[in-house]
C-alpha cells in the first residue's frame, strides 16, 4: 500500500511550496495574503503608467495658463516620470517573491521607499538634463511615494480581488463540469461492457478515474495546453462510448503550441458544452472539432460543433463565462476569449501568450 505525499499549494507569501496542515482543505489553502507586488503583466504595466500620467497630466493644469503651455509641463514631467514609474514597476516585478515574504507593514514601507527614490530618480534625470532648475528634490521624493502608495493600494485590491475569484470560479466550474449524470452514464456504459467487452470497460474507468483526480486535485494556477488536450481526449474517449457514430471528433493539434500556459480545467468543459448543446439533443450526432495553432507570440485554440436546427434547449452560459472569468485573471489582457454562432456552428476561440 503506497502513502500518498503531503499536499502542497502555492504560497505567495513565502514564494514557494507550503505543505498543507492536516485538515485543512485545498480551497482554504488557496486563501492565503495576496502578492501585492505581482507588476509582471503587460496590463498592469500599461493600467499604472496611464494612471500616473493621467495625476501628472492634471497636476500640470495648475500651473498652465493656456492649452500649449500645459502640453509642454506635461512633455517636460513626462520625461522624468516616465521612466521612475517603469523602473518602480520593474523592481517590483524583480522583487516581487523576496517582497512578498516580509510583514505586510514592512512591504508597504518597502514601495513607499522605493516610489520616493523613483521620485528623486526622475528628479534628477530632468535636473541633469537642465530642465528643472532649480530641482524641487523634497517635493519629488514626496509625491513620488503618494503615487507609489496609491499604485500598491490598486495591485493589493487586484492580488485579493484575483485569489478568492479564481477560488470561487474553480468551485463553480468542478461542479458545473463533473455533473451527477455524467457519472451515472459512464458507469452505465461501463457495466454494459464488462460483459461484451471488459477491456473497453477498464479503459473507460480510467479515463473516468483520470477525469476525477484531475478535477480534485489540489488547485495549480496554471497548467500546459499540451496537459489540456491530454485530459479532454480522455474526456472524449468516454463520450465516444456513450455516443458511438453519433461524435464525430476532428483534431488539428499544432505542436509548437503545447507549451502554452492556461488554468487548468479550462478546455474540458469547453468540450462538454460542444457535447451537450451538440450531440445530445441530435439523433443524427454532430461535429466536434478541436485545433490549436501557433501564431507568433500568440496560440490560438478553437472548439466548434454543429448544432441541431430547433431541438435541445439554450443554456445559460454560466461555463462559458466561468472559462473567460479565469482565462483574463491569468492573462489579463494578453488573453481574449470570443464566442460565435453561425449557420448552424457554434465556435469558441481562445488566444493565449506563449
Amino acid at each position: 500500500m503506497k502513502l500518498a505525499p503531503p499536499a502542497f499549494a502555492e504560497s505567495t507569501l513565502h514564494g514557494g511550496l507550503t505543505p498543507l496542515d492536516d485538515g485543512a482543505s485545498p480551497v482554504q489553502a488557496v486563501l492565503i495574503r495576496p502578492n501585492m507586488f505581482d507588476a509582471c503583466h503587460v496590463g498592469v504595466v500599461l493600467r499604472a503608467v496611464l494612471f500616473v500620467e493621467s495625476v501628472v497630466g492634471v497636476g500640470a493644469m495648475f500651473v498652465a495658463s493656456q492649452p500649449l503651455d500645459w502640453l509642454l509641463r506635461f512633455s517636460l514631467l513626462t520625461g522624468g516620470v516616465l521612466p521612475a514609474t517603469l523602473t518602480w514597476l520593474i523592481a517590483a516585478c524583480a522583487l516581487k517573491t523576496r517582497l512578498a515574504r516580509l510583514k505586510p507593514v514592512v512591504q508597504w514601507l518597502a514601495g513607499v521607499s522605493w516610489g520616493a527614490l523613483a521620485g528623486l530618480y526622475g528628479c534628477g534625470l530632468l535636473g541633469f538634463m537642465g530642465l528643472l532648475q532649480p530641482a524641487p528634490w523634497f517635493a519629488s521624493a514626496a509625491a513620488g511615494a503618494l503615487i507609489s502608495s496609491m499604485l500598491l493600494a490598486g495591485l493589493f485590491w487586484r492580488a485579493r480581488a484575483r485569489t478568492p475569484a479564481a477560488t470561487a470560479a474553480r468551485l463553480a466550474e468542478l461542479q458545473s463540469r463533473i455533473r451527477p449524470h455524467f457519472l451515472f452514464n459512464t458507469l452505465n456504459s461501463a457495466i454494459a461492457l464488462v460483459r461484451a467487452e471488459p477491456l473497453k470497460a477498464e479503459a473507460v474507468l480510467e479515463d473516468l478515474s483520470e477525469l476525477f483526480r484531475s478535477a480534485l486535485a489540489d488547485p495549480a494556477e496554471s497548467v500546459t495546453l499540451s496537459q489540456e488536450i491530454s485530459l479532454a481526449q480522455r474526456y472524449l474517449e468516454i463520450e465516444e462510448i456513450r455516443f458511438g457514430e453519433r461524435l464525430q471528433i476532428s483534431w488539428h493539434l499544432d505542436a509548437n503550441a503545447m507549451q502554452a500556459r492556461l488554468p487548468p480545467l479550462l478546455l474540458q468543459p469547453l468540450v462538454e458544452n460542444a457535447i451537450k448543446h451538440g450531440v445530445e439533443p441530435s439523433a443524427a450526432g454532430a461535429q466536434v472539432k478541436i485545433s490549436t495553432e501557433r501564431r507568433g507570440s500568440t496560440v490560438v485554440v478553437k472548439v466548434t460543433n454543429t448544432t441541431p436546427a430547433g431541438v435541445g434547449s439554450r443554456g445559460h452560459g454560466l461555463a462559458l463565462a466561468n472559462v473567460r472569468e479565469r482565462l483574463l485573471l491569468l492573462h489579463d489582457v494578453q488573453a481574449r476569449f470570443q464566442t460565435v454562432y453561425k449557420d448552424g456552428v457554434f465556435q469558441v476561440r481562445l488566444e493565449l501568450p506563449v
